[in-house]
C-alpha cells in the first residue's frame, strides 16, 4: 500500500510541475487562486438548482416569468461583471509587477465606476420596466407576464448591491484573494437561499418572496464586502473616500479592457434575450423546459467556469510579469483539465438525470424534452466548450479584448441567432433548433480564438 501510495504521489507531483509550474507561479499558486473559486462555483449552482426547484413549486408560470426575466438580468448584469473584468485584469496585472500602490488605486476606479453605472442601469429599468417586458415578451401568457414584472422590479432594485459585490470580488480576484471571494460569496448566496426557504416554501409568497429574497442578500452581500475590503483586507489598501476621486489614466486602461467587454456582454446577452423571444413563441411548457434545462447546465459547466474565472488572474499575474512562455502553458493546461472535468461531470449526470429532473417536479409530458436537450451538452460540451470561453477570458486578461469581443458578437449574431431562428422557427425545431444553434455557435468561436491564440498578436498589448 505504501509504494502505491508513493507512486501515486510521485506521479501526480510529476504531472503538476510538468502543467501547472512555472517561471512565474507554481501549481500550488495556481491551485490556491482556483480551488476557491471552484468550490465557489459549485455553490452557487447547486444554490441556483435549489431555487429554482423552490420557485418551480409555484407552478409553471411562476418558473417562466423568473426565467424569462433571468435572462434579462443576465443582460443587464454582464454589463457590471465586464466592466469588473477590467479591474480584474489591471490589478493582476499591477499585482504581478508587484506595484502595491497602483494595483489599489485600480480597484478603487473599478469599484465606483461600477458603481456609477450600476445606478444609472437600475433608474432606467425600474421607469420602464412595463415596455422592456412588453416589448420583449409581450407574447408570453398573462399570468407569466405578471409574475415577470414583479421579479423584474426586485431584480432592478437590487442592481446596485450586487455591482458592489461583483466589483469588489473582481479585484480581490486580481490580486489572487480568491478565499476572500469565495467566503463572501458563501455569505451572498446561503442567505438568498434561507430567505427563499422561509419566503417562498414557508410562507408560500411565490415569485415576490423570491424577489425580497434577491434583495435583501444582495444589499447584505454587498454591504460586508465593502467592510472586508476597507477593514479587513491586507493586499488592497483602499479608502471609502478614495472610490470618490477620480484618476482617468486608471479608468481608461480599466475600459480599454471593460467597456469592449461589456459591449460584447451586451450584444452576446442581448442575443440570448432574442433566443429567448423565439422560445416564448413556442409556449409556456417550452420556456419551462428551457429554464430547467439551462438549471441543469450549470452541472456540467461548475469546473470550467471556475478555471475561465480563475484564468483571468493567472494570466493577468503572468503579464504583469512579462511571462509569457507561462501564459501559453497555463492556458492549455487549463483548457484540458476543464475538458477532463466536462467528461466526468457528463457521467455523473447522465446516470443521476431521473433523480435531478424530478427536483423541478415538471410535469412528465416535458421530462423527454429536458433529456434531449441535455444529452446534446453531453456530446457537444466536452468538446468545444472549453475553446469557446477559456481561451476569450485568457486572452482578453493579456489585453486582447477587442478582438475576442468582436469574434463573440460575430459568431453568436451570424450562427446563434439567425441560425437559431432558421432552425427553431422557420424549418419548425422548436427548442432543440434552438440548443444546436448555441453549440454551434460555441464551437465556431472556439476554433477562432484557438487560432487566435497559436499566433503572437494576443499578447503584444500594453496595459501597463
Amino acid at each position: 500500500m505504501f509504494k502505491i501510495n508513493a507512486y501515486v504521489q510521485r506521479n501526480f507531483l510529476f504531472l503538476m510541475n510538468k502543467y501547472f509550474t512555472g517561471n512565474s507561479m507554481n501549481y500550488k499558486q495556481i491551485f490556491g487562486i482556483t480551488i476557491p473559486i471552484f468550490v465557489d462555483s459549485a455553490f452557487i449552482v447547486l444554490i441556483s438548482i435549489l431555487n429554482t426547484a423552490m420557485i418551480s413549486s409555484s407552478g409553471i408560470a411562476a418558473v417562466s416569468a423568473v426565467s424569462v426575466v433571468d435572462s434579462l438580468n443576465m443582460f443587464i448584469i454582464s454589463v457590471f461583471i465586464a466592466v469588473a473584468t477590467g479591474g480584474t485584469v489591471i490589478v493582476a496585472q499591477y499585482k504581478g509587477k508587484r506595484d502595491a500602490k497602483q494595483a489599489s488605486l485600480a480597484a478603487s476606479q473599478a469599484i465606483s465606476s461600477v458603481i456609477v453605472i450600476s445606478i444609472v442601469i437600475s433608474l432606467f429599468a425600474i421607469i420602464f420596466h412595463s415596455p422592456i417586458l412588453n416589448s420583449l415578451f409581450g407574447g408570453a401568457d398573462a399570468d407569466v407576464l405578471a409574475n415577470a414584472k414583479i421579479f423584474l422590479i426586485g431584480s432592478c432594485i437590487s442592481y446596485p448591491f450586487i455591482a458592489i459585490y461583483q466589483s469588489i470580488v473582481g479585484v480581490l480576484r486580481g490580486v489572487g484573494d480568491t478565499k476572500a471571494s469565495l467566503g463572501l460569496s458563501l455569505i451572498l448566496n446561503l442567505s438568498y437561499f434561507i430567505l427563499n426557504i422561509i419566503l417562498i416554501t414557508l410562507l408560500d409568497m411565490g415569485v415576490l418572496g423570491l424577489a425580497i429574497s434577491l434583495i435583501v442578500a444582495r444589499v447584505l452581500g454587498a454591504a460586508v464586502s465593502l467592510i472586508y475590503l476597507i477593514r479587513f483586507n491586507q493586499t488592497l489598501h483602499i479608502k471609502l473616500r478614495s472610490m470618490f476621486k477620480m484618476h482617468i489614466s486608471l479608468l481608461k486602461k480599466i475600459m480599454y479592457i471593460g467597456l469592449p467587454f461589456a459591449a460584447e456582454q451586451l450584444f452576446f446577452n442581448g442575443g440570448k434575450l432574442l433566443t429567448q423571444t423565439f422560445i416564448v413563441q413556442f409556449g409556456t411548457l417550452a420556456i419551462t423546459v428551457n429554464a430547467i434545462s439551462n438549471s441543469l447546465s450549470m452541472l456540467f459547466q461548475i469546473g470550467g467556469t471556475a478555471l475561465s474565472v480563475a484564468i483571468v488572474t493567472v494570466v493577468g499575474q503572468c503579464m504583469g510579469r512579462k511571462e509569457i512562455g507561462d501564459a501559453r502553458k497555463f492556458i492549455k493546461s487549463f483548457i484540458g483539465l476543464s475538458s477532463i472535468f466536462f467528461v466526468f461531470i457528463t457521467i455523473i449526470i447522465l446516470l443521476l438525470f431521473p433523480m435531478l429532473v424530478n427536483i423541478y417536479t415538471p410535469p412528465e409530458s416535458i421530462i423527454p424534452d429536458i433529456y434531449q436537450l441535455i444529452l446534446l451538452l453531453s456530446i457537444t460540451q466536452p468538446l468545444v466548450w472549453s475553446i469557446s470561453f477559456i481561451l476569450p477570458s485568457a486572452l482578453r486578461a493579456a489585453g486582447d479584448s477587442k478582438f475576442t469581443s468582436i469574434t463573440a458578437l460575430l459568431s453568436m449574431w451570424l450562427f446563434r441567432i439567425i441560425l437559431g431562428y432558421i432552425l427553431g422557427v422557420t424549418l419548425n425545431y422548436g427548442l432543440i433548433g434552438v440548443w444546436i444553434a448555441m453549440v454551434s455557435e460555441w464551437a465556431v468561436r472556439g476554433v477562432i480564438f484557438w487560432w487566435r491564440f497559436r499566433g503572437d498578436k494576443w499578447y503584444k498589448h500594453k496595459l501597463i
